[in-house]
């Protein structure tokens, strides 16, 4: 089994391990806007992981390959992996899969929060473009496309939420803090 694989696998354990420690739901998310998010993700899963697409369109190379790209790739993915399971940890029992204001919610700001507002989606958005760099296939930046608009969807329900659950305190933590990538979105 390759690295990626095993990289992915590794971080699918942990986060089904850790899927039952939630506080009780308080709102949650309707099953169609949880479809809106979550069916990118599995598109893009399958594009990253599938061997052999019809027609081959998205198997050719984005650039010509370079050795150095599988190691820079396997780092990304590992950086991203890692700083998405800090987030997670650091979230604790405030965490969800769809989107969902929690008994007692708490407004985490501090840890890779304090970062960007959305470490979990940062930190997974990097480790599929460390896997799509690894790849040099276009399905792979297709794929990195498609997570990121799954994800954008989803943190602007999120952020609607938050707003209505924390009010001013989100706002000026909205204000100071970057959705995505730290100085830039």
């Amino acid at each position: 089994m390759n690295p990626f694989s095993l990289s992915w696998m590794a971080w699918l354990l942990i986060w089904l391990l850790l899927w039952a420690w939630s506080k009780r739901t308080q709102r949650r998310e309707s099953a169609g806007t949880w479809s809106v998010h979550t069916l990118p993700l599995i598109v893009a899963a399958v594009l990253m992981t599938a061997h052999h697409l019809p027609g081959h369109v998205l198997e050719g190379e984005v650039v010509t390959y370079r050795p150095p790209f599988f190691a820079i790739g396997l780092g990304l993915t590992w950086a991203g992996l890692a700083f998405a399971v800090w987030a997670r940890l650091y979230i604790g029992r405030n965490w969800s899969a769809s989107v969902q204001v929690k008994a007692d919610h708490e407004l985490v700001r501090s840890g890779p929060y304090r970062f960007v507002r959305h470490p979990i989606y940062t930190g997974v958005l990097f480790a599929f473009l460390g896997s799509a760099l690894a790849m040099d296939q276009w399905r792979g930046l297709v794929a990195v496309a498609i997570v990121l608009a799954g994800f954008l969807y989803k943190i602007r329900l999120e952020e609607r939420w938050m707003i209505e659950t924390f009010g001013d305190a989100y706002r000026d933590y909205r204000r100071r803090t970057r959705a995505l990538v730290p100085f830039l979105f």
